[in-house]
């Protein structure tokens, strides 16, 4: 077989010069200056040159190499830039098309079973942030957990699982409306039950289990006690709360024995501020306690107050300034003045039994002590006297208060009683109250705080803020109701 060689010869009537080079200027300057192909078209002017055939076709296949890889390089940048477009497109579309808008309330959910829930609905507050889930597998699922944050409806026998069958080691204490359990849920959680007695009427325990439910059931805040739960059987009504470790703050005040410094007792009372404050102007419906005393404040393990007791909460409109009552609502000693005359009462009774509470706070006493002289037996009255001849200083001292807190005692003493003032025009709103007691808003000069100048009667002011107390003013003297008042001014 033969073998074929081949052989580039000259040819011998070669393109004139002038005519091949201007074929070629052509070419490359419809292709573009910088394109590889230019250099494939270069290559044949040297055709009409004197260059051996073989460099002819070295440089050829060089220039045609050079295209190749140029030609691939752009394809792959090519193919990602139109890869990361298409993926942007995809990932914008998912988003607009599988997101849930968070409102503002979850009114209505689904439970487990996917059946509707009739429990109470909580107050949900957004996030920032939209949740993305797979329509429409787990919408179900994202509700129900959403539902699980609303109290929870108990059982008669649950209830007397959580106590151990009410055992009286779990006691924890009993008082207006009520005997309180420790008790222990399913998954190890401990629990205050409290279980509504049948001491008072059937309609004053609904209408306690009706505040505390539609009150706590409905927000959430760290200094406000959370509502895991309830029962509502025609034979048991019961409550199930967070449980506080350190029990009450009038356990902690009114203890010689218990060592706490006044800075955590100033931390304690900014943090029942903040309740109140969230209470009065945080939530979507202003919501009136109408029943603070030491003996509603409860702390956890690390001294952090909760309010709770809400038996006897209202609910109001955010535009509306007063409520209608027709019973007298508190306990003796810290109740509002209005409280106990015809007159429009409005938020500002909680700033008052605030007031007394700041008192008792940082004097670490309660605020009527029968045992102490004359001038200093009423502790609002006291603290007066000692500002108006300028001798706060020296109510501190006697207080037990060291020099190097002198400055934020006398801050809460003014605070205290500017909280008290008998018009409740006069007293501050409880966000005006956090930023004094906090030192981030000066605070004005106290007017007068008493009507007559005179302390309250002793028959009032023996009063200790106990829940029997509360039991007196809340249950027996509803049967005495006050003359209804009719809502008036609108804010």
């Amino acid at each position: 077989m033969k073998s074929r060689s081949f052989s580039f010869v000259r040819s011998s009537a070669p393109l004139p010069p002038e005519i091949l080079n201007s074929i070629m200027n052509n070419m490359n300057n419809d292709l573009g200056s910088s394109t590889p192909q230019k250099h494939i078209f270069n290559s044949f002017n040297d055709l009409g040159s004197s260059k051996p055939p073989e460099d002819i076709f070295n440089s050829f296949m060089n220039n045609m190499n050079k295209m190749v890889a140029a030609s691939v390089v752009y394809g792959v940048v090519y193919i990602v830039a139109v890869a990361a477009i298409i993926y942007a497109i995809i990932n914008c579309v998912k988003k607009a098309g599988s997101t849930i808008p968070m409102y503002t309330r979850l009114l209505d959910s689904v439970d487990s079973t996917g059946k509707d829930s009739n429990q109470i609905a909580i107050d949900v507050r957004a996030d920032q942030f939209p949740v993305k889930v797979d329509f429409p597998t787990t919408i179900k699922g994202f509700l129900s957990n959403m539902a699980r944050e609303k109290p929870v409806a108990f059982s008669p026998k649950q209830i007397e699982e959580f106590t151990n069958n009410y055992n009286p080691a779990n006691l924890l204490g009993s008082g207006a409306f009520g005997v309180v359990y420790k008790g222990l849920l399913v998954d190890g959680v401990e629990v205050a039950v409290k279980v509504l007695t049948n001491n008072n009427s059937a309609k004053v325990v609904e209408e306690q289990f009706m505040a505390e439910v539609g009150t706590l059931g409905t927000i959430c805040h760290m200094n406000l006690v959370r509502l895991y739960g309830f029962c509502f059987d025609p034979e048991l009504k019961a409550l199930v709360y967070e449980y506080m470790e350190n029990e009450s703050l009038d356990k902690l005040l009114f203890d010689e024995n218990k060592q706490v410094d006044l800075e955590k007792l100033h931390d304690i009372a900014v943090q029942i501020a903040q309740g109140l404050a969230y209470l009065h102007e945080g939530c979507g419906k202003r919501i009136i306690h109408y029943d603070i005393k030491p003996e509603n404040v409860l702390l956890d393990e690390n001294l952090n107050p909760k309010v709770a007791d809400f038996g006897l909460a209202k609910l109001c409109n955010r535009g509306s300034s007063q409520m209608v009552l027709t019973n007298f609502r508190g306990t003796v000693g810290y109740a509002a003045p209005d409280l106990w005359k015809p007159y429009p009462v409005t938020h500002k009774c909680d700033v008052y039994s605030f007031g007394i509470v700041l008192f008792e706070i940082v004097g670490r006493r309660r605020h009527f002590d029968a045992n102490a002289n004359e001038s200093s037996e009423w502790l609002p009255k006291w603290t007066w006297d000692m500002y108006n001849k300028n001798e706060l200083a020296v109510l501190v001292s006697r207080c037990g208060i060291e020099e190097k807190d002198r400055e934020k005692a006398e801050r809460m003493f003014l605070v205290a009683l500017l909280c008290i003032q008998y018009s409740p025009e006069e007293r501050p709103l409880m966000s005006n109250v956090v930023m004094m007691l906090e030192g981030h808003m000066v605070i004005p000069p106290p007017p007068f705080p008493f009507e007559h100048g005179q302390s309250p009667p002793r028959n009032l002011s023996q009063r200790s803020g106990t829940d029997e107390d509360s039991n007196t003013s809340a249950s027996s003297t509803r049967t005495s109701e006050i003359n209804e008042i009719e809502l008036a001014a609108v804010q």
